[in-house]
């Protein structure tokens, strides 16, 4: 899962961290997070795994 910040809006890294963490706790009956987010240029990434 990935957010990507366009323009200006990477002051708001932030945000985008509160919403990709938001989205894996939603998730988390169907997996775990792997990567928590990081910050690589313009996108915010984290990586989630399938539980097994």
């Amino acid at each position: 899962m990935d957010v990507f910040f366009k323009g200006r809006s990477i002051i708001y890294k932030d945000k985008g961290e509160i919403i990709l963490l938001k989205f894996a706790k939603e998730l988390a009956d169907y997996g775990k997070v792997e990567r928590m987010p990081k910050l690589e240029g313009k996108r915010m990434i984290m990586i989630i795994a399938p539980k097994k």
